[in-house]
């Protein structure tokens, strides 16, 4: 059954990304994580997933009347992103409209709950980065948050000698240069993890864009019941 989040920021509002995690024994209930002005949820569930487009579009091209192509071929490409968001599992979607004068800062974050198969269990931090940094281009480290032990890996996707992941649409000839940075981390008391994926296309400002995703994960707490646990 998927877990979802319990407010509605479609419309723009800028909120606290605030979403339910699975619940277990003693394990957290919840997550927060704060994001910049001009980052808004796309909601990835079927019943909601065109409204919710439909919404972020009208709000990308408020005052704009003469635009019917790019608004359909924006409904289109966001759609197809939510809907494969939500195939491969994930719990919430983000998209930036941050404006810098008359340009839009295009990212995203999608966050995925991952659970072990039946049987088994998910590695630890020095096990998972092993893993993951091994035949594969790009950083991977181990780093502390106030929210636990993490994963974080940071690379490039999209260019001749660096082919895209296997989960990413089409083949990686027709994938755009992009920044991606993950954070895998447990949830605590738990056999679950959350993975947060940051993607850009502004590679030519990549180091300023990891910065800002970076302090995105750190904003990470767990919430307890009442409690919050940074």
């Amino acid at each position: 059954m998927r877990d979802t989040p319990d407010r509605t920021d479609d419309t723009g509002a800028n909120v606290t990304a605030h979403a339910r995690s699975p619940r277990t024994t003693a394990s957290p209930s919840d997550y927060r994580l704060l994001l910049p002005d001009g980052w808004f949820r796309v909601d990835i569930d079927p019943e909601g997933r065109e409204r919710s487009v439909d919404a972020l579009v009208g709000r990308r091209f408020a005052g704009v009347d003469n635009a019917p192509h790019l608004k359909r071929q924006l409904r289109d490409r966001l759609l197809a992103q939510a809907t494969s968001a939500y195939q491969d599992g994930g719990i919430e979607l983000h998209l930036s409209l941050q404006q810098a004068g008359s340009l839009t800062i295009p990212a995203s974050l999608l966050i995925t709950l991952l659970r072990p198969t039946a049987g088994t269990t998910l590695p630890d931090a020095a096990e998972l980065a092993r893993h993951l940094s091994a035949g594969r281009p790009g950083e991977t480290t181990v780093t502390e948050l106030a929210a636990g032990t993490a994963v974080r890996v940071r690379r490039m996707t999209g260019q001749p000698n660096t082919p895209a992941p296997a989960e990413t649409a089409g083949s990686p000839d027709e994938v755009l240069p992009s920044i991606t940075l993950d954070y895998q981390l447990p949830v605590p008391r738990s056999e679950a993890h959350l993975l947060l994926t940051f993607s850009t296309p502004l590679v030519q400002i990549a180091d300023a864009m990891v910065d800002l995703f970076d302090a995105i994960a750190g904003s990470l707490t767990w919430v307890d019941g009442d409690a919050t646990h940074e």
